[in-house]
């Protein structure tokens, strides 16, 4: 490309080196591929890396759109316009390629964010990798990565910042929450004393089929807790809970409905909710008191 046309006024500027024709549809990876390309040995990390997996941030970095790029150590940190540059080891495993471009694998941006992230949000990003649900689920779900790649990530890297929030964080992640919602309603109970309820729990019908499939639930108490997120405000979704309940019911299980409001505030609706429901099914609350 001459100076004259990469000055031109339908090209953008992105980086030093880096023009984008204004026309141009990139999206996703396609829109990094630049800044490795060229690049050897440099990878895509951090928060960049979580934004392009769909990974479940805090709300306060989710505006933040600058290039988190890693170079191995033994070069300099990149340095360019709107790029976070950072000189990093990566172990055999941990470098990925996503439509070409090079990011860190889905366990190693989860190990990278515990600088930034507190416990209990590293908590909501690892249980959205770990969670996978069989084929007799409403909606199968795979796994982004296990347990045990988390384990092994922070064991090659025992001396990296971060890598002590990470493993309380892993102490705390579990298979099954499909939504930050449901998580957080999880680490929630705990933290205030309630049992831990059960993930991926099914209330099947005498003949063995399941037939609901509680977000949460106390199988011992039969209370089976269902998250509300905004879709179910659909006139289609709000007949299949009304149907959902009263098959619940018939089963002999509580059935307790918290929304995204029950979650707010310093003592959330939701857990004088869930209380009152284990309650009636027997639990004591002098358990919680003498936890």
């Amino acid at each position: 490309m001459s100076r004259n046309r990469s000055r031109a006024r339908d090209v953008a500027v992105v980086s030093r080196g880096i023009r984008v024709p204004l026309e141009a549809d990139l999206r996703g990876p396609s829109a990094l591929l630049a800044y490795t390309a060229d690049d050897p040995g440099a990878v895509v990390m951090d928060l960049t890396a979580a934004q392009l997996n769909g990974l479940p941030l805090p709300r306060r970095h989710q505006g933040d759109w600058r290039v988190h790029l890693g170079r191995p150590r033994g070069r300099n940190r990149a340095r360019r316009r709107n790029v976070v540059g950072r000189v990093m080891t990566f172990r055999e495993g941990e470098v990925e390629t996503l439509e070409g471009l090079r990011i860190t694998s889905p366990a190693r941006t989860w190990l990278d964010l515990a600088i930034r992230l507190s416990v209990d949000e590293l908590v909501v990003v690892g249980d959205h990798l770990v969670c996978e649900h069989g084929s007799e689920a409403p909606v199968p779900r795979r796994a982004i990565c296990t347990v045990a790649d988390l384990e092994q990530t922070i064991s090659v890297h025992s001396g990296m910042r971060g890598v002590k929030k990470a493993r309380a964080a892993l102490e705390r992640v579990r298979v099954g929450a499909d939504s930050p919602q449901e998580t957080t309603l999880r680490l929630l109970l705990v933290d205030h004393g309630f049992p831990e309820p059960v993930l991926r729990h099914v209330i099947r019908r005498p003949d063995g089929k399941g037939v609901v499939w509680p977000d949460l639930a106390y199988v011992e108490f039969r209370v089976s807790i269902q998250y509300d997120g905004g879709h179910h405000a659909s006139t289609g979704q709000y007949t299949k809970d009304i149907r959902r309940h009263a098959v619940t019911e018939e089963l002999g299980w509580r059935e307790v409905r918290v929304s995204k409001e029950d979650l707010s505030g310093f003592f959330p609706r939701a857990l004088e909710k869930i209380r009152r429901a284990l309650v009636q099914a027997g639990w004591s609350e002098d358990t919680r008191e003498a936890s």
